[in-house]
């Protein structure tokens, strides 16, 4: 499996590649502007990425601006439904409004509120079929 971290605290970063890395090869960004280019780049190297954990607090291109640019990129190249990445929107917020442009607007796959668990992320990943 192809993983994308996309995460602009040090951290954080180094805690869900722990965590990822055994389950697959794990690329990391430090922010939104990243994400789309990497996004970019493993598509066009017919390489795509199986999962995106996105922080949305971020300097440059929040995650939320970050995954509707990923869907659009999707979107014109005629790939919809399961065959998108599954996107994983990491946050320290945990308001009904975030959770809602997150989901709804954006198009995450899921969504989990800092501080990152081991056992969350994993059922998680586990729930979306990535990994049994």
């Amino acid at each position: 499996m192809k993983i994308l971290i996309v995460e602009d605290d040090f951290i954080s970063r180094r805690i869900i590649k722990d965590i990822l890395s055994p389950y697959g090869d794990c690329d990391i960004v430090v922010d939104g502007m990243e994400a789309v280019q990497a996004f970019k780049l493993a598509y066009e190297a017919n390489e795509p990425y199986s999962l995106i954990c996105m922080d949305i607090m971020m300097p440059n291109l929040d995650g939320h601006e970050a995954l509707q640019q990923i869907r659009d990129i999707e979107k014109n190249s005629g790939i919809k439904g399961s065959a998108e990445v599954k996107v994983i929107m990491i946050t320290a917020l945990d308001d009904p409004k975030t959770v809602f442009k997150a989901y709804y607007k954006g198009g995450a796959t899921s969504y989990i509120v800092k501080p990152i668990e081991k056992n969350k992320l994993i059922q998680e990943i586990r729930g979306l079929g990535l990994i049994s």
